[in-house]
């Protein structure tokens, strides 16, 4: 069985789950009763936003992500909605808009203030009006700013371009109505160029999102699909769902022959839906049982057997839904590969659990954490939509090295050249000004560097700050986006100014190693 591999050798063979403490718990937290398909809660580093009972319509509770322990129960609810909120996403690249759908037939984005509510929220930044009946998705574009799509049970998916001014639309930019019932799932590729879908009538596709063409489309007799995912860019598809006995069933396809699994297995007996999520940096699987109170876990490789199974999380407490931080929001001195967090409706909890790989050193482990994508977008709205596909802007993890935070980045070039040049060179040992770098960068002086970067040798011209084009950033469009975008100038000048400590040190160093070897030369 592909869960049982005799000699394997694998850095994650040993993660383990481990639930927080009681006092790093969200409690008192009325949790949905909605017996809908989906998380039900959503997670940034900012904020833990769930799904909560109202009467006279849908809401649901943003709650600071460091504020655990008791809730309070008159704590403020974002309820603007007339019907059950159904699903609940964070914009990927603003910790402080999220979008919300329900069964009004209606899509809502809205403005989270950076300070703890005082009061309900019940006006949207932006009304999306366009689905005949109950919206049930809603997914952020992963590389694109301000493209969402929607689903709902008119049986159309809809891509709104939220880069406008206008407060309600009642126009997507795109209707793709290649589905003959309701979407339970919709997934992207890495770049997001291509949309997976599951489907009531039991096929999966393969979409070109901006075309509006199936690419390809399958179904399986043994197998009744439920969610599907794609794993990264390995050119596969995992899906969960149920086979021909109602048994708890994943498959593993081929992204360009939907015909026949490349991978089946049955799992249990539960009736309870199966979660796949996905983490593409470390190649890991996770699959949430709803329901009951396990998380298992694999390793994908592009050959076969594809899916090694590594371990499973057990709980007695079941889960109804769960919300995932994204890897900017990760304990790396833990070790910590990912963070779960658990519905408990049972007990009105809400339970971080982290997935550790243990290890003896406290250093920043590198190897386990590759380059991830940054929260900042690679494309406008504008571009995507005239045809162009780019990865995610990556960054690294470790402490110190900046730019895993939030909403776009606005820094001076002037200091980040200097700070290449001083990695270049060795000797040089004057220090940076940098006080004077405070100020948002003018359009003219932009321009004047984009020459100056044209004219720079090949191995020096792309100005990149942790990972990303400093020239590709928007400018800021709230005075919230400002004072986020001066506080990482700060921070990024702090490390910078650190930077050249370091180098003075080194120079200092290495001129008394000088000294000392002439010494040692000069007595013989």
């Amino acid at each position: 069985m592909s869960w049982h591999p005799q000699y394997r050798s694998s850095k994650f063979r040993h993660v383990y789950g481990k639930a927080a403490s009681k006092d790093k718990c969200y409690d008192c937290v009325p949790v949905t009763r909605n017996v809908h398909d989906n998380h039900f809660c959503a997670v940034n580093p900012s904020f833990i936003a769930v799904v909560t009972e109202c009467a006279g319509g849908g809401a649901f509770l943003v709650i600071p992500i460091k504020q655990t322990g008791k809730l309070d129960p008159h704590y403020p609810k974002v309820c603007g909605h007339k019907g059950n909120v159904l699903d609940i996403k964070w914009n990927p690249f603003n910790d402080f808009v999220i979008a919300s759908c329900s069964e009004d037939a209606t899509v809502k984005i809205w403005d989270i203030p950076n300070q703890l509510l005082k009061r309900n929220i019940t006006t949207p930044k932006k009304e999306l009006l366009g689905h005949a009946r109950r919206v049930s998705l809603i997914e952020w574009h992963p590389t694109a700013d301000n493209i969402l799509f929607s689903s709902g049970y008119d049986y159309k998916i809809m891509i709104w371009n939220l880069d406008v001014k206008d407060a309600v639309l009642s126009k997507p930019v795109k209707i793709l109505d290649a589905h003959k019932d309701v979407v339970l799932s919709m997934s992207f590729n890495t770049d997001g160029s291509l949309l997976a879908t599951a489907c009531r009538d039991r096929k999966i596709r393969v979409l070109d999102p901006r075309a509006g063409t199936v690419l390809q489309e399958g179904s399986y007799k043994s197998h009744r699909v439920n969610k599907v995912l794609f794993l990264g860019n390995m050119k596969k598809l995992f899906s969960t769902g149920t086979s021909r006995w109602n048994n708890r069933q994943i498959a593993l396809w081929d992204q360009n022959d939907l015909s026949v699994p490349l991978l089946e297995e049955d799992l249990d007996g539960s009736s309870g839906l199966l979660f796949p999520i996905y983490d593409s940096d470390t190649h890991m699987l996770y699959v949430v049982g709803k329901g009951d109170g396990n998380i298992r876990y694999y390793e994908i490789s592009p050959e076969k057997p594809y899916l090694n199974y590594l371990m499973e999380y057990r709980s007695h407490s079941p889960q109804k839904g769960i919300g995932m931080m994204p890897k900017r929001g990760l304990d790396v001195a833990a070790c910590e590969i990912f963070r779960f967090y658990k519905l408990i409706p049972t007990k009105s909890l809400i339970e971080p659990i982290s997935m550790i790989v243990p290890r003896r050193s406290e250093s920043y482990q590198e190897d386990i954490y590759p380059l991830t994508a940054a929260a900042q977008p690679a494309l406008t709205a504008r571009e995507w939509l005239s045809g162009i596909n780019k990865g995610p802007l990556l960054v690294s993890l470790r402490p110190g090295s900046g730019a895993v935070n939030s909403l776009p980045q606005f820094l001076e070039p002037e200091p980040l050249t200097k700070a290449t040049d001083l990695s270049q060179q060795q000797g040089g040992g004057g220090r940076t000004p940098l006080e004077d770098k405070q100020k948002p960068r003018e359009i003219k002086d932009g321009r004047k560097w984009l020459k100056v970067e044209e004219k720079l040798p090949k191995n020096e011209q792309m100005c990149l700050s942790n990972g990303f084009d400093i020239f590709e950033c928007p400018p800021p469009k709230t005075e919230n986006e400002l004072l986020q975008m001066y506080y990482r100038q700060q921070e990024e000048i702090r490390r910078l100014r650190e930077l050249v400590n370091q180098r003075d040190v080194q120079i200092k160093q290495l001129e008394l190693e000088l000294r000392n070897l002439c010494t040692d030369t000069g007595s013989y």
